[in-house]
């Protein structure tokens, strides 16, 4: 029996290896999120932090928002890009603490489509931003909150 232990001891310590193997990727996809952005207190300075100092307005961006959300807490949205090259698409609040709800990259071939549920604070402009290429896109819809959802 005590032959066992040692092959046992090996198999348990390479299986830890292959453990931690597989999760080091994961690791460096997660430290690859823009921080400064989603820790900005302003939607200027959120939308300095993705880059997106020039915005040009898109009806290939379709949103669908409640114009009243019954609970700030729980706000359904379901966003679509029809913009070629679609990258990525950004969810912001305007008078939430911090304006960044959400980012969302996209692989070549993807169709980018989102369906989600932020919190608002309060009654508020939400912006969409999409990245196509080197290029920022956006779209606006107000959104009347009638119960508070960030802390409210």
């Amino acid at each position: 029996m005590t032959a066992a232990h040692p092959v046992r001891r090996r198999f348990l310590r390479n299986c830890g290896t292959l453990v931690v193997m597989a999760l080091a990727p994961l690791r460096a996809l997660a430290a690859q999120w823009n921080k400064a952005a989603f820790d900005a207190r302003a939607i200027d300075e959120s939308l300095k932090q993705i880059g997106a100092t020039s915005l040009a307005e898109s009806d290939q961006i379709l949103l669908k928002a409640p114009e009243i959300a019954e609970n700030g807490a729980i706000v359904p949205l379901e966003i679509t890009s029809r913009i070629p090259d679609t990258r990525t698409v950004y969810i912001l609040v305007e008078k939430n603490p911090q304006p960044l709800a959400a980012s969302f990259d996209f692989a070549d071939g993807i169709e980018p489509f989102i369906a989600t549920r932020i919190k608002m604070n309060e009654s508020s402009k939400l912006r969409i931003v999409v990245k196509a290429g080197e290029k920022f896109y956006g779209v606006v819809r107000e959104v009347k909150v009638t119960i508070g959802g960030c802390g409210a």
